[in-house]
C-alpha cells in the first residue's frame, strides 16, 4: 500500500519504553528515490533534539492511532550519534549511525536496499491484533548484520529532505505544469513511488501523479523538477484522488497512459517486495 508523506508526518514514534517524539521529516536517497531515515523531533525530554531513525528500527505500525513503534529504547536514542539534520549527512555519519544500532548498510548493491538484505517495511496489525501479512516469519523480522560486502564508500549519499521538495515547480518538456504537493511512499519498501503534483496552472485542486523514473532533471538550486512529458500528456493523464484507493489496476492504467514500463516488474526481477 502507498502512504502519503504528509500523512506520515506528525506520527508518534514509540520506543520500547516510552514515546520518543514525532516524525518531522524524511531523508530520501535522490538516486534510488527511497526513504533512508525518519527525522524525529524528540521534544523537551531531549531538548528538542532531532534524531535520525532508520526504517530498519520500525515494528508493527499502528495506523489507527498514528503511531510508529520502534525496536529501540529511549536511552539508545539519547546516546545515538549526534547528526546535524540541518546539514548534509555524509556517508561517514551514516556508517556511524548504522554501526551504533547494528543495522545493515543499504548501499553497495543492485537492489534499492542493497543485495541480500531483508527490506524494512511498515508492518501493521489488523483489528484483532494479528499481523496483516500472516506469512511473515520470525526469520523475516530479523535484522541482517552488515558485512564487509557492504563497506561504506567515500562518496556523499545524496540524501535530501522530503519536506524541502514540497513546493518545487514541475516543468514539462513544453511548459510549467504545477508544483510538488506531496509524495507517495510504498510501505513495503520505503520507495517513493510518485510525486503528487498540484496542477494549479490548469485546474484548482486537480492533482496528477509523476513517477521519479520519468524525471529528467532536478535543480536543487532553482527548486524545480523537470519531467520528460508534455503538458498535454500530463493534462490527459488519470486524475489522482487522494480519497480513493490507489490499487494496482489504477497504477497500471497510469503507466499505460504514458507508455512506460511498470516498476513492479523490474523490482520483481531484483527480488524487491512490492504490494499485490
Amino acid at each position: 500500500m502507498l502512504r502519503s508523506m504528509l500523512d506520515l508526518k506528525k506520527y508518534t514514534i514509540g520506543a520500547t519504553d516510552a514515546e520518543v517524539g514525532h516524525v518531522r521529516d524524511f531523508f530520501f536517497d535522490d538516486q534510488a528515490w527511497t526513504i533512508r531515515y525518519l527525522v524525529v523531533e524528540t521534544g523537551s525530554w531531549l531538548l528538542s533534539r532531532r534524531v535520525l531513525l532508520s526504517p530498519f528500527s520500525l515494528m508493527d505500525a499502528d495506523w489507527m492511532h498514528k503511531r510508529l513503534p520502534v525496536s529501540i529504547t529511549c536511552e539508545q536514542v539519547k546516546n545515538s550519534p549526534d547528526i546535524d539534520t540541518q546539514q548534509p549527512v555524509s556517508r561517514q555519519h551514516e556508517t556511524q549511525h548504522s554501526d551504533y544500532y547494528g543495522y545493515p548498510y543499504y548501499w553497495g548493491g543492485a537492489g534499492i536496499w542493497g543485495d541480500g538484505l531483508d527490506v524494512p517495511m511498515l508492518r501493521s496489525r489488523d483489528s484483532n491484533g494479528s499481523r496483516s501479512n500472516d506469512d511473515a516469519t520470525e526469520k523475516e523480522r530479523e535484522i541482517p548484520i552488515h558485512t564487509s560486502a557492504f563497506a561504506p564508500d567515500a562518496g556523499d549519499p545524496h540524501l535530501r529532505s522530503c519536506e524541502a521538495v514540497i513546493g518545487y515547480q514541475i516543468h514539462a518538456s513544453d511548459g510549467e505544469i504545477g508544483h510538488v504537493q506531496s509524495m507517495l511512499v510504498d510501505e513495503e519498501s520505503w520507495a517513493i513511488r510518485y510525486l503528487v503534483v498540484e496542477t494549479g496552472n490548469w485546474w484548482l485542486g486537480h492533482q496528477v501523479l509523476i513517477a521519479p523514473d520519468w524525471l529528467t532533471k532536478i535543480s536543487w538550486e532553482d527548486s524545480t523538477v523537470s519531467v520528460g512529458l508534455t503538458c498535454q500528456n500530463i493534462k490527459d493523464s488519470p486524475r489522482f484522488d487522494s480519497s480513493a484507493t490507489l490499487n494496482r489496476q489504477v497504477e497500471a492504467d497510469l503507466f499505460r497512459h504514458y507508455g512506460r514500463p511498470v516498476y513492479w516488474d523490474r523490482e520483481r526481477q531484483q527480488q524487491v517486495p512490492v504490494p499485490q
